[in-house]
């Protein structure tokens, strides 16, 4: 396990894998960046050199010789086909052990991070584990009495923050550049274990993932940003996606250079958003667009996000709640004022009377984005909202929003996956928790069960779950750089959740499957 190298395969392989990736070996980039190097990358690219000439089929024996498959690299999903004897629940209940990984003695050269406990993948393409996923699968693994791998899931985000000083995007080398939105605190209000000693290591845990996201902030000045902080006009501090790499990324290496080429920007800036998008989740969306309507308009580092910032919010309370009750109250007290400050700033930017709605600001100016999106429900969901403007976010999500099937994640048809009209199941849960949680029961049953309608529909026609889904046909979601995958972990999650009564104990949920 210590001989993974923490260089990425771009760094290990340069030239190769550009001429890769750029010449599509793969159908998806992804596949090459996960395969198993059988010597020392010096020594490969010491072989490649030597190749004179060559076309697709040479460079493909090339990689066949000094290069094995991913290990799990299935041609097709990972999971299970659906039994039409199951109902729903069972087969959400049969597919976990299916989608867990044992910890592996890996190649001396894989780009795979060695991780300490078992984990699960989400599955099809994402054949390791992933931060914000984790989450939202867990929430299903709670409803299903799954310690085992909730605490699993917990000691691989802990020893992970442990090592890095952040959970990464994935547990591949080419993902520490970035990590993905912070629900490590979340993931922690999961766990059923209360010892003194696991309290104090967690706790600590927390203090440096907050510290990777504030890295620098006691240094700017209004207008500045550094990294992952940034100074709004008036000295508020809030915080963006950012990645430490502006080169294309690894896994989608084509496709980056293409639309930084497109783009008419310089390449290092379209590459440093894209990759900051991919450490958002919402890679890519509408959402992030500048001033041209495309993906090379891409401008993720020039925006505070609402949701990101939601979550630290949440994650400074965490730790002052935290601190409290180990008696750290110097800790306490300075994290409940960083959280009031956080409220205050994103009161301040984060919401517009005039249009009566949550949203994204650029930092530069302190000013909303124009983009109506799912992300604008945080608030509710870490509690940061007030009443009234809990109100108006029901009817702007009843008028902008709600569709049959769910909710939809953007108002904007572009064909990226994270616009209209896919929907997806993190923000189900966010969206129904947040309404919940101020009183908007019925709309917060509304989404439950039209998101869970449309994945038990699917399943019953088509037999496995998605990543994503059109919430307007109620069909498997469509767009983006890589067809719609199927295991999955949070969407399992998620409707697993929602098929759990005590999710709404004042009416019971609606989405219960009946045929059990």
């Amino acid at each position: 396990m210590s001989g993974t190298p923490l260089s990425s395969p771009a760094e290990q392989f340069g030239e190769l894998l550009h001429e890769v990736q750029m010449r599509r070996l793969f159908p998806d980039g992804k596949y090459f960046v996960d395969m198993e190097p059988r010597r020392h990358p010096a020594q490969i690219m010491s072989c490649y050199r030597r190749l004179v000439a060559y076309d697709d089929a040479t460079l493909a024996a090339f990689i066949a010789e000094h290069f094995d498959p991913p290990p799990n690299a299935a041609p097709g999903r990972v999971g299970r086909n659906g039994d039409p004897r199951e109902t729903l629940l069972e087969h959400i209940r049969a597919t976990w052990d299916h989608l867990v990984r044992e910890p592996q003695i890996l190649g001396k050269f894989s780009s795979a991070l060695p991780l300490s406990a078992p984990y699960v993948v989400p599955g099809g393409r994402f054949r390791e584990f992933y931060y914000w996923d984790s989450y939202f699968t867990m929430l299903g693994l709670r409803a299903d009495a799954r310690e085992d791998l909730i605490e699993a899931t917990i000691e691989n985000c802990t020893s992970l923050i442990e090592r890095f000083g952040f959970v990464p995007n994935g547990s591949r080398t080419y993902y520490l550049g970035r990590s993905q939105p912070p629900v490590y605190y979340l993931v922690l209000d999961l766990s059923l274990e209360v010892g003194n000693g696991a309290a104090h290591r967690r706790l600590d845990a927390l203090l440096t993932e907050h510290s990777f996201w504030m890295a620098d902030a006691p240094l700017l000045r209004p207008g500045e940003a550094s990294r992952r902080a940034a100074c709004l006009p008036d000295g508020s501090i809030l915080n963006r996606y950012w990645d430490e790499s502006d080169r294309p990324r690894d896994e989608s290496y084509a496709e980056d250079v293409l639309t930084a080429r497109a783009s008419g920007r310089p390449l290092r800036d379209v590459f440093r958003d894209l990759r900051a998008a991919a450490e958002s989740g919402w890679d890519f969306s509408s959402r992030w667009f500048g001033d041209g309507e495309g993906l090379g308009s891409t401008r993720t580092s020039s925006i505070a996000p609402i949701d990101l910032n939601c979550l630290l919010f949440g994650l400074e309370q965490a730790v002052a709640r935290r601190a409290t009750a180990l008696g750290v109250n110097e800790i306490a007290l300075r994290f409940e004022t960083l959280a009031r400050r956080r409220r205050q700033a994103l009161q301040t930017h984060c919401w517009s009377d005039a249009q009566q709605r949550f949203g994204d600001c650029l930092w530069s100016t302190g000013q909303m984005t124009t983009s109506i999106n799912a992300a604008a429900l945080f608030p509710l969901f870490t509690g940061l909202a007030l009443e009234r403007q809990a109100q108006a976010m029901a009817e702007l999500v009843r008028r902008e929003l709600l569709a049959p099937g769910g909710l939809r994640t953007t108002t904007v048809r572009t064909g990226e996956q994270w616009d209209m009209p896919n929907g997806w199941a993190p923000l189900q849960w966010i969206a129904a928790m947040g309404f919940d949680r101020y009183g908007q029961v019925d709309l917060a049953r509304t989404i439950a069960e039209r998101w869970t309608s449309t994945v038990r529909r699917d399943y019953e026609d088509l037999g496995p779950l998605f990543e994503k889904y059109d919430v307007e046909c109620q069909v498997p979601g469509r767009g983006g750089e890589y067809p719609v995958q199927m295991g999955f972990g949070w969407t399992n999650g998620v409707a697993r959740a929602f098929l759990d009564d005590a999710i709404f104990p004042v009416h019971g949920c609606p989405t219960r499957d009946l045929q059990e």
